[in-house]
């Protein structure tokens, strides 16, 4: 009883949009369905209300939904249609609302690229602001979620601010008991130089600064199931790159119905659309009040042998004044570990420099910061991860 009135409470607050703490980034490292509990899994059908515009490319999130209902149908110990979803909520399924996609005409209609269309929807969608901060006409939405199609290959830093953020910003203090949830645009076999690269990470990086909610659907495509890497190799979002069809050649090495699921999510390989199913179910239980997983292991068992980049979550945390923080590296690496705090101001920077391949640990000393919630990222080459811990005095 003690547990379901603490599940109840943190309802309450989290559809109300109560993550000031910090922000949530979905991104490849949430694509384990099954560190998910069934409880938040329930508890985000019972309290969301969803309504997401997308075309295309957003679409393989409910392709990738829809087929997993079935899968997760075969898996001992989940309930029969547990992932359930459908346009009202009815029948005890997730309420999505899914827009009229290229029906100028609907709600919700068209993507995040078409500016102002997507504000004006979401204004029309909604209703004027009450005093709650939900729509006056739908005052029981309270997550509102945009994909892009391929136009933000096509944006300047000023194009971002002043055609999405800045927008964001202003729907997000009017609704201000509404979740906006905010997306990275898909991979476009530009590479890391691209411009698209460019737009995603300052996308990332700001929602990281400033407590946002993010969908990365670009980091998802960038890597497989097993986290190896692609996004250097020129990704395309059919999972192209220099060297093959990354998508491919994972399914063709796993057993379609155990490891993966057929779907048809549009323009790329059905494992995306299970990984992109699996993250927003993340993203669902997160804002229902799981907090995630606590404490996660990420290095490999064998010390001596490394596959994959790691970052591990400090220990202990919270903390006072003095934490360990543990890494992996596949191959010799310069890297750089950098601590910031919630305004995204940089306050350490206790590691610069090349590593071996191998486990390695630092110990950071914050005796002389105040108490708070920081982040710290690690970026080893030509990739990165971010961790959130607390300092309390």
């Amino acid at each position: 009883m003690k547990a379901k009135l603490l599940i109840a409470v943190a309802i309450m607050f989290c559809t109300s949009m109560a993550f000031a703490a910090g922000p949530i980034i979905i991104d490849h490292t949430c694509i384990d369905i099954y560190q998910v509990p069934i409880e938040y899994i329930n508890a985000a059908k019972t309290n969301l209300h969803i309504g997401y515009g997308f075309t295309s490319h957003g679409s393989q999130i409910v392709s990738g939904m829809s087929g997993l209902i079935g899968f997760m149908n075969t898996k001992t110990g989940y309930p029969q249609n547990l992932f359930a979803y459908n346009s009202s909520g009815s029948g005890g399924a997730l309420h999505l609302y899914e827009g009229s996609g290229y029906d100028e005409g609907g709600n919700l209609s068209l993507d995040a690229g078409y500016y102002s269309n997507w504000v004006d929807k979401t204004r029309a969608f909604l209703g004027a602001p009450n005093a709650s901060g939900r729509g006056s006409s739908r005052p029981e939405y309270n997550v509102i979620m945009w994909a892009w199609c391929g136009q933000l290959s096509g944006y300047s830093h000023d194009d971002l601010y002043n055609m999405y953020i800045n927008d964001m910003n202003q729907l997000e203090q009017d609704y201000f008991g509404v979740t906006f949830v905010y997306m990275t645009g898909h991979s476009d076999g530009s590479g890391l130089e691209g411009t698209l690269h460019n737009r995603n990470t300052e996308m990332r990086n700001y929602c990281i600064a400033n407590n946002k909610v993010l969908f990365d659907f670009y980091d998802i495509e960038c890597y497989n199931p097993d986290g190896v890497y692609f996004g250097d190799k020129y990704v395309t979002d059919e999972c192209n790159y220099s060297g093959g069809n990354w998508a491919i050649d994972w399914q063709n090495a796993h057993t379609e119905g155990v490891d993966w699921y057929s779907c048809e999510p549009a323009h790329t390989q059905p494992i995306v659309g299970n990984m992109k199913a699996y993250a927003i179910w993340w993203l669902w239980a997160r804002l229902a009040g799981w907090a995630g997983p606590e404490g996660t292991d990420t290095t490999d068992n064998n010390p001596s042998i490394v596959t994959n980049f790691a970052l591990q979550q400090n220990y202990p945390n919270p903390f006072n004044a003095g934490t360990t923080i543990q890494f992996s590296l596949p191959e010799k690496s310069w890297v750089s570990l950098t601590v910031y705090n919630l305004k995204g101001q940089v306050v350490q920077t206790p590691l610069q420099g090349t590593r071996t391949a191998g486990n390695h640990s630092i110990t950071l000393a914050m005796n002389d910061l105040p108490s708070g919630i920081y982040y710290y990222t690690l970026q080893a080459g030509k990739v990165s991860q971010t961790r959130k811990f607390t300092l309390i005095k």
